[in-house]
């Protein structure tokens, strides 16, 4: 084995969190804004994990407030975010704010008396590619399947260029039964492109006519029940890895769903990105690149492969090393697949991959501007 450069970024590497909160208010909400801040924080200082939190208001401009919570690591953020407690929790801001963005660091150097152990800093700057990776994901209603992939497959992309810092660079979609996965790569701001993307009519159009198809119901005129339904969509990408070096000419892309036994999915995400952190430095492995998106107990982990995954369905399915099989299949919900054996040996892990793989609906690079 021989190893190279890579890229990588994870949830998963122990170090502190800090979130920071830029929030933009209408003018004269100043006084709603710090009630539903106050409901907020009673509420969040009992979430696990959370170590703190301040508000500060812009000195120049009144209306501009930043909020800064920090966590002990990044799972209980990200599981609390993920949460209809959030959801719910956050209500309040929404008729208050008239922009919100969220950023979040890991903690790697730090100054000052009485702060924590600093065993909680991240060990190692992460390099990463300059993309960032998202995923959506919601169900349609069964035997709508065939409907909703010719609606999503027959959309024309949307311009690459946001604006002179934001561009679009992929968007790839799958379906597996009646769950559609979208997942998007953007160079620059993640929700400055959606937000480009969003306002696309074509993209606009397809949006509405899934409206009828879709098992949770939703009102695109209505900005709170958008809101809402891609709140409850968002996946966020825990972890990425990419081997360093020149791209192969032969990668194809692949996503596989891994739904997760009751409250084990991060437990399975964390497995998957550990596996893959270790397969990045292995030269002869088949997954080039690899990014696990995780929300409560969906897992979908999208893979770009050298060849057919199916050549090295061990290692396609990130379960390669001794007793890994096992440990999946304890955290694996093996029924919503109809697989109801670990993959010990390569039939089995074959007969997984084979349930695990999304269908392809469309793989598309962004138009030029």
């Amino acid at each position: 084995m021989t190893t190279s450069p890579h890229t990588s970024q994870s949830a998963f590497d122990g170090s502190r969190m800090r979130v920071i909160l830029l929030v933009d208010l209408h003018e004269g909400a100043q006084q709603e804004f710090l009630d539903a801040y106050e409901h907020m924080r009673d509420r969040v200082a009992s979430v696990p994990g959370h170590l703190g939190d301040q508000l500060c208001q812009s000195l120049e401009n009144p209306s501009q407030w930043v909020i800064t919570s920090e966590w002990a690591t990044a799972p209980p953020y990200l599981a609390w975010v993920n949460s209809e407690e959030h959801l719910e929790t956050v209500r309040p801001l929404q008729s208050c704010v008239r922009e919100l963005r969220s950023m979040r660091y890991g903690v790697v150097r730090e100054t000052g008396r009485g702060r924590p152990d600093p065993g909680g800093l991240q060990t190692a700057v992460r390099v990463g590619d300059g993309v960032t990776r998202h995923a959506l994901t919601f169900t349609v209603k069964p035997g709508s399947e065939s409907k909703v992939t010719e609606i999503l497959a027959g959309y024309a992309p949307p311009q690459a260029r946001v604006d002179d810092s934001t561009r679009l660079r992929r968007t790839t979609l799958f379906i597996h039964g009646n769950r559609v996965v979208r997942t998007v790569e953007v160079e620059g701001d993640l929700m400055a492109a959606l937000r480009h993307v969003s306002r696309q009519p074509e993209v606009r159009a397809v949006e509405e006519a899934l409206n009828p198809h879709l098992e949770q119901h939703r009102d695109l005129s209505d900005p709170e029940s958008a809101r809402a339904f891609f709140a409850r969509a968002a996946m966020p990408a825990v972890h990425h890895v990419a081997r360093g070096g020149p791209e192969p000419d032969d990668l194809t892309r692949h996503a596989l769903y891994y739904p997760a036994r009751a409250g084990c999915g991060m437990a399975l995400a964390r497995l998957l990105s550990r596996q893959d952190e270790t397969a990045a430095a292995d030269r002869a492995g088949p997954v080039h690149r690899s990014t696990v998106f995780q929300r409560e107990d969906i897992v979908v982990r999208l893979i770009d492969v050298r060849g057919d995954p199916e050549t090295d369905p061990v290692r396609a399915l990130g379960v390669h090393g001794p007793r890994k099989a096992a440990v999946l299949a304890r955290l694996l919900d093996g029924g919503a697949l109809g697989v109801a054996r670990p993959p010990t040996g390569e039939r089995e892990a074959t007969r997984l991959l084979a349930h695990a793989d999304m269908a392809l609906i469309t793989d598309r690079r962004a138009a030029q501007s």
